[in-house]
């Protein structure tokens, strides 16, 4: 099996590799080509006014100074273009994509590029707290169980255009309680605020900051389940259509 590995948090990630040792333990042929520099937030951008430079860490390791969708396209049609991937997995991100971080995720969108160029794919994340921070999340949970629950999702036959969005929780391996196929949950939309600052000259600066706040996790949803210490696994449609509003909105325009 040939897989193909990329990332939104940077070639030189730990989550990397942390991937790299997971698809490693299920093949020999393994290629990664990830962004030249952290990409997190970018979702499905192309880069359409810039070159891509590509550089050659290993034999079968790259970099791309674009995206993460960027990097996958390299790899399909140009480095692996005589014999494509019959895997992308795109992470291991630091930190989760669950709920509305879909939309946002440079990580899901490797894997959405994927499938739309005809390849499986699946998007991988490490979810880190309070406690373990950025800095220190539990790595070896999704390096544990990483392999053998890939093995499962290849063997299953998924749409052509569906991918798979797997959250690792935040804990020790042997504090996973299970997996859970779980719905994309829903955040409340106040915890997305604006941090305005100023600079040494007194001019204001603006971040966009994640505020702390209780919410109540959906029942099913990978909130829910990566909450409960379980593996999450979300299968994602490229098809955007909401059919039942479709319907409706014929109806009313006759």
């Amino acid at each position: 099996m040939r897989i193909l590995i990329t990332n939104d948090d940077g070639v030189h990630a730990p989550g990397l590799e942390v991937l790299e040792a997971i698809a490693h333990a299920l093949s020999d042929d393994v290629w990664v080509v990830a962004p030249e520099t952290d990409q997190s937030g970018v979702a499905h951008s192309l880069s359409l006014s810039d070159p891509l430079r590509l550089r050659r860490i290993d034999e079968k390791k790259f970099a791309v100074k674009g995206t993460p969708t960027d990097c996958v396209i390299m790899g399909v049609r140009n480095i692996l273009k005589d014999k494509k991937p019959d895997l992308v997995l795109s992470g291991v991100n630091r930190g989760q994509n669950v709920a509305e971080d879909v939309t946002y995720s440079g990580t899901i969108a490797g894997a959405m590029e994927g499938v739309i160029l005809g390849v499986r794919s699946i998007a991988l994340s490490q979810c880190y707290g309070y406690v373990t921070g950025r800095t220190s999340p539990h790595w070896a949970c999704a390096r544990t169980h990483g392999p053998g629950l890939i093995r499962k999702l290849v063997a299953f036959d998924l749409p052509s255009n569906v991918l798979l969005n797997v959250n690792f929780p935040d804990c020790p391996p042997e504090e996973v309680t299970g997996v859970a196929v779980a719905a994309q949950g829903v955040r409340s939309a106040e915890l997305l605020d604006i941090d305005a600052r100023h600079d040494g000259r007194g001019v204001p600066y603006y971040w966009i900051a994640f505020a702390r706040g209780a919410y109540t996790p959906g029942p099913g949803t990978d909130l829910e389940a990566v909450a409960a210490k379980k593996i999450s696994v979300t299968p994602l449609r490229l098809d955007l259509t909401d059919r039942p509003t479709m319907t409706m909105l014929a109806e009313q325009l006759g």
